[in-house]
């Protein structure tokens, strides 16, 4: 073959791969919010105490959100998205319905909620997301036990919960159904997730290179077993 014939063939490839590129970072970008939305929760407890409550999943889950889109790591964005979920339903029994409800906290729970779905429909699901999530968990309440105050009761790691006392006799048996109860709910969000945003794969377990077809810098590159 001769060296147009070379050149000719290589061209498409120099002129995709800046557009990739631009495509990429612009997806990384997008960690700025969540970053926004933990930068504004952690002025607030600045500013009227209680920092302890940024280990909360829901407050914490931006700043691995954040990290995950910075960093191009799936699993990361999938745990924090997942994650999501469970915060803003927990968040709006507890607190937005007693009316105790900051600008910043809206933007937390909602605005990480969108953001975290949005970019998940582009990075997809899988089956083992669910045990990310979880891991996650288990990691949240080691710190929130060790590091946050007890009259916080950060992650429910110190005490049981308000309202729980009669039904357990010790604050381990709460903690051990409430982790059972966790992770069988991680596991069905993760299992709904997967139905609606499922990763698309090759017969050879890799993701077919579709890039332009799903705008999707992460999603493509994934070439990890379901």
């Amino acid at each position: 073959m001769s060296e147009p014939e070379l050149l000719f063939i290589n061209e498409p490839r120099d002129i995709l791969s800046p557009m990739l590129r631009s495509s990429d970072a612009r997806f990384r970008l997008i960690g700025l919010l969540p970053l926004a939305f933990f930068i504004a929760q952690t002025i607030h407890y600045w500013r009227f105490g209680g920092v302890g409550n940024l280990a909360w999943m829901c407050n914490v889950g931006n700043l691995l959100l954040a990290l995950g889109l910075f960093l191009n790591h799936r699993e990361l964005i999938r745990a924090a998205a997942i994650w999501t979920i469970p915060g803003l339903a927990v968040w709006f029994w507890y607190v937005w319905l007693n009316g105790s409800t900051a600008w910043s906290s809206t933007l937390a729970h909602v605005g990480g909620m969108i953001v975290g779905l949005w970019v998940l429909r582009r990075v997809r699901m899988d089956r083992t997301a669910w045990i990310y999530a979880f891991a996650w968990y288990l990691f949240m309440q080691v710190v929130s036990r060790l590091l946050t105050s007890p009259d916080l009761n950060v992650n429910v790691a110190h005490r049981v919960q308000p309202g729980w006392d009669g039904a357990f006799g010790s604050f381990w048996k709460f903690w051990l159904v409430m982790t059972v109860v966790t992770a069988v709910g991680l596991w069905m969000i993760g299992r709904v997730l997967l139905l609606i945003w499922p990763r698309v794969s090759t017969g050879s377990g890799s993701d077919p290179i579709n890039q332009f077809a799903t705008n999707d810098p992460i999603h493509n590159t994934d070439t990890s077993p379901l």
